[in-house]
């Protein structure tokens, strides 16, 4: 009897296989450590957010206009402006998958997946979601045979969403992985191929260059909603792809702080730019969600002190989880009406969900 116990056990150890990790560092990595809950080894923002931001809109931030078409007030949107082209061409091709998903056919023909995730949050935290009215989507249909044809997968953190267990396995073990420090924990055992990465350290990929860059931001995994473990265990950043003499950067979820000329001084300039306008208003979190979210016209200062030649924005739309938004849309209303008030001249191009560009 006491063999039929260890049975599953033993079916479980046969069946897996260990992931391939890789810790990847540099000379030039940047990292810091904090205390939180008697750990020792927790990660911190480097770099402080700042005590005055550039510029904050403080009335009429969301200015109606005629590029943009709502079922309801700011809610069930379509842009339906014009986007011009920059006479350049880089040879990138790039679709949005929805709120921070992206999938980058790069110049020298890798085709990337950042932050890719299908559906809702993961399971159980989706459930208890739905049961408490909390956080749900609109779901983006993916291109047919895009799992097949991914070459590699990047993450700027851990939060739910931006990365989906769910979608690690549909994705499957056949492509590349690369992380922030501390994710491989979080993969099944069954043969990954996982590249952790600190702040400014790079990975090639064929023919492309990819850098961990920092964000300002925090990390955690929640347990059931609103309850966090973990946090900050693992690290969270943006990344630059490198490929053919282009530059494009993706900023993942972050603040405006100094290191975006940290960024800015290391890499001169940037062809495209994927830049977060969303989650920063909260009518109880207050003040804090813009320490680790950019508003608009945070993003817009950002995308000039990077000297972006492109700017492409996320985290609005039908299919986001409205997580600290008014509406599905007012990021991307403020967006345009700070356009107009900054008198931005970074180049903007404007994507609804599933829309591609080539650039």
């Amino acid at each position: 009897m006491k063999y039929l116990t260890l049975l599953p056990l033993i079916l479980l150890c046969a069946c897996s296989t260990p992931n391939h990790v890789t810790n990847i560092t540099s000379k030039d990595q940047v990292v810091t450590y904090s205390k939180h809950q008697g750990y020792e080894d927790r990660f911190d923002n480097f770099y402080k957010k700042p005590e005055q931001y550039p510029f904050s809109c403080e009335t009429d931030c969301y200015p109606s206009t005629a590029l943009i078409e709502c079922k309801t007030e700011m809610e069930q949107c379509k842009y339906v402006g014009e986007n011009k082209l920059p006479y350049r061409n880089l040879g990138y091709e790039i679709r949005w998958l929805g709120h921070a998903t992206f999938v980058i056919k790069t110049p020298s023909n890798e085709t990337i997946l950042i932050d890719p995730v299908k559906h809702q949050f993961d399971w159980p935290v989706d459930l208890g979601f739905r049961l408490l009215n909390g956080f749900y989507r609109n779901e983006v249909p993916w291109p047919d045979n895009l799992v097949n044809n991914v070459d590699a997968v990047i993450y700027s953190h851990i939060h739910y969403d931006h990365f989906s267990k769910e979608t690690v396995k549909e994705l499957g073990n056949k492509v590349v992985y690369f992380t922030p420090k501390g994710f491989a924990d979080h993969f099944p055992n069954d043969g990954y191929n996982i590249s952790e990465m600190l702040w400014f350290t790079k990975a090639s990929l064929t023919n492309s260059t990819l850098h961990f860059v920092p964000a300002h931001h925090f990390s955690s995994r929640v347990v059931v909603p609103y309850i966090a473990e973990d946090h900050d265990a693992s690290l969270w950043g943006g990344w630059v792809i490198e490929s053919n003499n282009t530059r494009l950067f993706y900023a993942g979820d972050t603040g405006y702080s100094s290191h975006i000329s940290e960024i800015a001084k290391r890499f001169k300039s940037f062809d495209i730019c994927l830049m977060p306008i969303a989650s920063y208003f909260h009518e109880t979190a207050g003040k804090w969600y813009r320490k680790v979210h950019m508003t608009p016209e945070d993003a817009l200062y950002a995308a000039d002190e990077l000297n972006c030649k492109v700017m492409i924005p996320w985290g609005y739309g039908n299919a986001s989880w409205k997580m600290g938004d008014k509406s599905s849309h007012a990021p991307l209303f403020r967006l345009l009406g700070q356009y107009q008030q900054l008198n931005s001249q970074v180049p903007l191009i404007i994507l609804n969900e599933g829309e591609h560009v080539g650039l």
